[in-house]
């Protein structure tokens, strides 16, 4: 089981990207899938939860500015951010509650992609 997280780049205070976290392998089920983020010096935060009805819940830096939504059949996870910050600068990390077909639940993560805002 994989999580592939993509779509961090270089963006300008005010701007938006759109992170997407992939899950591949032998897969049975997927539970709750989240985005985390690490800034530098920092330690990793939470930035957003979705349950696999599409129950969504996010950290209080985040809301109103960043969306957390879910592809089931693509077994994808995806993070719309906007209104970008100097502060949002992390590298942002994919997280789910996977059940594979040989080992049942685990918690896995993917390898993290950096999101940088300039100012």
């Amino acid at each position: 089981v994989q999580l592939q997280a993509s779509g961090g780049g270089l963006v300008q205070t005010g701007g938006s990207l759109r992170l997407s976290c992939a899950a591949s392998g032998s897969i049975s089920s997927i539970g709750d899938m989240g985005w985390y983020r690490q800034a530098p010096g920092k330690q990793r935060e939470l930035v957003a939860t979705i349950t696999t009805s599409g129950s969504t819940s996010s950290a209080d830096p985040v809301k109103g500015r960043f969306t957390i939504s879910r592809d089931n059949a693509k077994r994808m996870a995806y993070l719309q951010m906007n209104s970008l910050t100097a502060e949002d600068t992390a590298v942002y990390y994919c997280n789910a509650r996977i059940r594979s077909a040989l080992r049942g639940w685990g918690d896995f993560w993917g390898r993290g992609t950096q999101v940088t805002v300039s100012s």
